[in-house]
C-alpha cells in the first residue's frame, strides 16, 4: 500500500499556528485488498464506484453498477484549471453516491514505472487532498486498444468517437477491476 502523512480533522493547530488536521494514512491503494479493506461491508452495501483515465488533455470517467458487475462509459471531462476538473469530478461523484475511486495506473509494458505515473500518482494525491475518499491505482496497460476495440464495435467515428475514447478506456479499468473481484469472490 502506498501511503503517506497528511492532514485532516479540524482543529488540530499547526506548527505555524494555523489550524491544521491530525495526520491520517493517505487512501491511495495499490492493491484490491487494500482497497476492500477502506469500504464498509463491500459484500451488503457497495458504495458507488468510479473510474478515471487521466491523461494531459482529459479524465475518462466510468461507473459501475450498483452489483459492481458491470461497467459503462459515463463521459469525458477536457482538462482545464485543476479547480475547474474537481468541481465536475465532485458533481459525478455526488450524483453517483461514489465511495471509492479506481484511477488508470499507466505502467511502461515491463511493469516499470514512466513519468505518467508520477503525473497519475500526484492527480491521485491533490483527489485525495480534496476527496478523501480511498483511491485504487490499477494497471491500465492495454486499456487504449480496449477502448479502440470498443469504440470501432460501437460504430463510433470522428469526433464522436475522440469524445468518447476516454471514457471508454475508463470503462476498460474498470470493468478489469470488476472481473479481477469477481475472480477474487470466486477463489
Amino acid at each position: 500500500m502506498l501511503s503517506r502523512l497528511s492532514w485532516s480533522g479540524p482543529g488540530l493547530a499547526s506548527p505555524g499556528g494555523k489550524a491544521r488536521r491530525k495526520l491520517h494514512p493517505l487512501p491511495i491503494l495499490s492493491n484490491l485488498e487494500d482497497l476492500l479493506a477502506h469500504l464498509p461491508e463491500v459484500e451488503r452495501a457497495r458504495p458507488g464506484l468510479l473510474a478515471l483515465d487521466v491523461s494531459k488533455r482529459a479524465i475518462g470517467v466510468a461507473g459501475a453498477d450498483a452489483g459492481w458487475r458491470l461497467a459503462t462509459p459515463l463521459t469525458t471531462i477536457r482538462r482545464g484549471r485543476w479547480a475547474q476538473d474537481l468541481e465536475r469530478l465532485q458533481r459525478i461523484i455526488r450524483e453517483r453516491a461514489t465511495g471509492a475511486l479506481v484511477l488508470g495506473w499507466p505502467l511502461n509494458m515491463d511493469g516499470s514505472e514512466g513519468p505518467r505515473c508520477q503525473a497519475v500518482r500526484a492527480f491521485a494525491e491533490n483527489l485525495d487532498a480534496a476527496l478523501g475518499l480511498p483511491i485504487l491505482l490499477w494497471d491500465e496497460r492495454l486499456t487504449t486498444f480496449a477502448a479502440d476495440e470498443a469504440a470501432a464495435r460501437a460504430g463510433l467515428r470522428g469526433k464522436r468517437r475522440s469524445e468518447m475514447l476516454d471514457a471508454l478506456a475508463a470503462a476498460a479499468i474498470l470493468q478489469d477491476f470488476l472481473n479481477a473481484l469477481a475472480r477474487r469472490r470466486l477463489d
